[in-house]
This record gives structure tokens, sequence and C-alpha cells, in this order.
């Protein structure tokens, strides 16, 4: 109980910069996550011209009182999804999506190479544990043992 008491409080903590840096962005919060379309870094790290103009587009939606979140939209309405620097959360599924076929398929393989498997907990009559011979094949081990004693 003490445990999920301590998440809710930390998940609670963590939450409000968060919800303050959306509703009242800086430039920094921003220049790091939107990509030139010019030179393909981003624009925190970039001095080309487009860059410096998105910079001051960017400095007038935080003066007008825009939120982080709307003004990416209005960057991505101008240049495209290309623009932010992280994939969409679309991109995101593709792997886990893989991840859980490729442990279905590890699953499938594992269970039928257990059911492959004999399952003999039982050692036979022999003494270390493997099936006894057949009486033809013990009789021609027999008859050739019997010439080495000779």
């Amino acid at each position: 109980m003490r445990a999920l008491v301590f998440f809710l409080v930390a998940a609670s903590v963590a939450a409000v910069p968060a919800y303050a840096s959306e509703q009242h962005p800086t430039l920094a919060d921003l220049a790091n996550e939107v990509i030139c379309p010019t030179c393909h870094t981003t624009i925190d790290q970039s001095s080309s011209p487009i860059a410096l103009r998105m910079k001051a587009f960017i400095r007038e939606r935080i003066a007008a009182g825009d939120s982080k979140s709307e003004i990416k939209d209005k960057l991505v309405a101008q240049f495209g999804e290309s623009v932010l620097a992280a994939p969409p959360r679309s991109a995101w599924l593709l792997p886990l999506v893989g991840a859980g076929i490729g442990a279905a398929v590890l699953a499938i393989l594992a269970r039928r190479w257990r059911r492959g498997r004999p399952e003999s907990s039982e050692p036979g009559p022999s003494s270390n544990g493997r099936a006894a011979l057949t009486p033809d094949l013990d009789r021609r081990v027999d008859e050739e043992l019997a010439r080495f004693d000779a």
C-alpha cells in the first residue's frame, strides 16, 4: 500500500512541471523538439536563416500565450510532420507490435519443442536410465562380446 501511495505522489509531483511546461513553454523547451528543415538538426543547434525565423515565430507565439502543443501544431501545419524531432506516436507502435508477435512465435515454438520431446520420467529396466535393448539386439551384443572373450 505504501508503494502505491509513494507512486501516486511521485507521479503527481512529476506531472506539475510537465503541465507548466505545456501551458507556459519557453524557447528552450521547444528548440530541442523542432527540426530545422534545411540542415536537419534541432533549431537550438542550427543558425540557418529558417531556424532563426522559426525561433522568432516561437517567441511570438509564446508571447501571444500559445501552449507548447499549439505552437507545435502550427509548425507542423506549415512544415509538415518532419519538423518534429520526436517521431509521431504511431511510430512507437510498430516495434511494440513486432515484439509482441516475436514473443508469440517464440512461445508457440517452445511449446512445440517441449511437446516433441519424450516425457519419460521413469527410467526403463536398464540401470543407466536408457530404454532396454530389443531381444534381437541384445542377442547380437552378447554374441559379439562372446567373440572377444574367447
